[in-house]
């Protein structure tokens, strides 16, 4: 039997310094709850609408507008599992179009919440069994980081189907299943829940996993057919209509879209509208800069992890898979804005990195802080009345302007850039000592000098072995 590695010195007390932060966030955060009737932001601006995404999905779920009317973006999959996992009388049909009907199910049906934090709990179990696998001295706090963090607690706050799309993500891809068939079901799962998960599995062509990618197609397909047919609506024309209109909305952002986001791309919006007078707040030179300096930092790191795709390519057995499979995700991720929950998807990725090259260190960290359910007040707007779900009745919020919607987009992008150059210079060192000629590509049985933590349940269950 082989003693694991011994971590860094800075990892030994960092990393448990940064999960306990973590922990004060959420005890922070459930104190204000108790307090208050509200969590704190950054989490949900209306404190009535907590569970939503999962309750008006569930109404949709039996509505025949879904595609028409609500104008989803989901495909069928997640009306599938919401009409499985909940009671058909909680959800009378209602007239007309209001997108909230489904909140008056929330006293009725019970299911919902226990598949809901179910599934949460599921998530918090395979994360540690996984980081354990990867190294069991940093187990404990990446999996308390993110199974408790602010990106999967937003989530469930919303009951958004993040709950149930991580659980595919983190079963397909990684060490835990043996069976490659089984993986490609989870891949195709997680893709029929959340379209944009097939930035997960593209990038598996850069390491040269055609029959993998092509059976992970053929299940997400099957899925999307099976679940169609149950549903009987949502054709490929319904979904890419309803994204085109969801982009488009996104294009006329409002202040309330910086809240909790990903990218820049309400900023920007909101930079250029004249809907808004950012010129008064922060004047006109200062507009002109960030309306050329933000895009050109985007720019960058989208270009660099482009570039490192290419050197995967050209390298493929030198980067890890986890890491492969991040640069996709985390290219997709910071082109499109897909809610701050999103950001668990890539945590779970950054966090089974080894504590190597101040790159890795630096996105380890990052990740760390983006997981803190914390935000640090700028200045303070005028309290209002709003009604609350916990304690039924209305309630006086006050709503601050908050450090976190200007650093944290910049946060995920430094994330994406130093995967990104970690990954270029692991490629540059290996062709330097080895030679340039794509040995991968002309030899395929030239064996991987990297350990593939995802994909290779094999590997780990040898290595539990020993």
């Amino acid at each position: 039997m082989t003693t694991p590695e011994a971590p860094p010195s800075a990892s030994r007390w960092l990393e448990p310094l940064l999960a306990l932060i973590v922990a004060g966030g959420v005890v922070w955060a459930g104190y204000h709850w108790i307090t208050e009737g509200f969590l704190p932001q950054p989490f949900f601006y209306e404190p009535f609408d907590i569970w939503a995404d999962w309750f008006n999905t569930a109404y949709w779920a039996r509505d025949p507008g879904t595609y028409d009317t609500w104008r989803t973006i989901y495909p069928p999959l997640s009306f599938v599992f919401l009409q499985m996992f909940g009671l058909e009388h909680c959800y009378p049909i209602a007239t007309g179009t209001d997108p909230s009907a489904g909140l008056m199910a929330r006293g009725c049906d019970w299911p919902g919440y226990v598949t809901l934090h179910a599934f949460f709990l599921i998530n918090a179990v395979l994360v540690y069994r996984i980081y354990k696998k990867i190294d069991p001295r940093s187990a404990p706090w990446r999996a308390f980081a993110l199974a408790a963090g602010l990106p999967m607690l937003d989530g469930l706050e919303r009951g958004n189907l993040i709950i149930v799309s991580f659980t595919c993500l983190v079963l397909a891809y990684g060490p835990l299943l043996r069976s490659a068939r089984l993986r490609w079901v989870f891949a195709g799962l997680a893709i029929n829940f959340k379209v944009y998960l097939i930035a997960a599995l593209f990038p598996l062509l850069l390491r040269r996993k055609w029959r993998w990618v092509e059976g992970a197609l053929v299940a997400t397909v099957m899925i999307y057919l099976l679940s169609y047919a149950w549903l009987g609506r949502g054709t490929p024309k319904e979904i890419v209509d309803n994204i085109l209109s969801f982009n488009d909305q996104l294009g006329a952002a409002q202040l309330l879209d910086l809240w909790y986001a990903t990218t820049y791309r309400a900023l920007l919006s909101l930079l250029g509208s004249s809907n808004f007078p950012m010129m008064d707040i922060i004047g006109s030179r200062n507009v002109d800069l960030l309306l050329v300096l933000i895009p050109a930092i985007q720019y960058t790191v989208q270009a660099s992890l482009i570039a490192a795709a290419v050197a995967i390519w050209l390298r493929p057995e030198v980067v890890p898979l986890y890491r492969v499979i991040n640069i996709g995700l985390m290219l997709a991720l910071i082109t499109s804005e897909a809610g701050g929950y999103t950001q668990a998807y890539f945590i779970f990725f950054i966090f089974m990195e080894r504590w190597k090259g101040f790159g890795i260190k630096w996105a380890i960290v990052a990740a760390y802080v983006l997981s803190i359910p914390l935000d640090i007040p700028l200045d303070r707007s005028l309290p209002v009345v709003r009604p609350a779900y916990f304690p039924n009745t209305t309630i006086i919020v006050n709503y601050y302007i908050m450090l976190g919607p200007f650093v944290r987009p910049l946060i995920v992008l430094t994330i994406a850039f130093a995967i990104a150059c970690a990954t270029l210079r692991t490629v540059w060192l290996d062709s330097r000592a080895n030679g340039w000629r794509d040995r991968w590509r002309f030899a395929p049985d030239v064996t991987p000098r990297v350990t593939d933590a995802a994909l290779d349940g094999q590997a780990a269950a040898s290595a539990d072995a020993r």
